[in-house]
């Protein structure tokens, strides 16, 4: 046909072509997490291992029966403060495991999370765990790497719109909402006026 140019060739990609967009589903990825792929905190725990082993040295100086006065008076506050940090440390590896167990369950109900299991991301789930349970207990380091991952993962919306993906609509709760509304369901139309017949 004259004028409408070249035809289109075969197998070839428009550079500016608009790539569709991957529906996730509403009510979010089925069964069980994965089982957790991490270690333990190894630097929190190394830490309070340190601190427990300072405690038990100094609870031997403490009976040595040559320690008197001043010197065994320091060595009981040394070993007071090591049982602190251990004791310390010990809740918050409780505590973070107990978090990330449960951000780790509530992740893994998220409609991303679809995405995150066919594509393999488990461990990159898992290091935003960690990170982000760290953040939350106020390291200013830990907030920055979650804030990236989060970015990686599709857990905000601009990321999810980078990643091209969507969360399908609620199609009942569509259609309800689509629905009219009865004629004589407002209660202002029911009511008439006083001397209007």
């Amino acid at each position: 046909m004259a004028g409408m140019g070249p035809p289109p060739k075969a197998n070839t990609r428009r550079r500016n072509a608009t790539l569709p967009m991957t529906l996730l589903p509403a009510n979010g990825r089925e069964g069980e997490p994965p089982a957790w792929p991490l270690l333990d905190d190894i630097t929190m725990t190394a830490r309070r291992d340190a601190a427990r082993r300072l405690a038990d040295e100094l609870e031997l100086q403490l009976l040595d029966p040559e320690l008197t006065g001043r010197r065994k008076s320091a060595v009981q506050k040394k070993h007071e403060a090591a049982l602190t940090e251990a004791n310390i440390l010990e809740k918050k590896l409780e505590a973070q495991q107990g978090v990330e167990a449960e951000l780790w369950g509530d992740l893994w109900r998220l409609p991303q999370a679809v995405m995150w299991e066919r594509l393999g991301w488990v461990r990159e789930v898992a290091q935003y765990v960690r990170w982000k349970v760290q953040a939350e207990m106020g390291d200013l380091d830990a907030s920055k790497e979650s804030r990236m991952l989060a970015d990686r993962l599709g857990l905000n919306p601009l990321s999810m719109l980078r990643l091209r993906w969507e969360v399908s609509g609620d199609e009942v709760a569509a259609q309800r909402s689509a629905r009219p509304a009865r004629k004589g369901s407002d209660v202002r139309s029911r009511l008439r006026a006083v001397g209007e017949e």
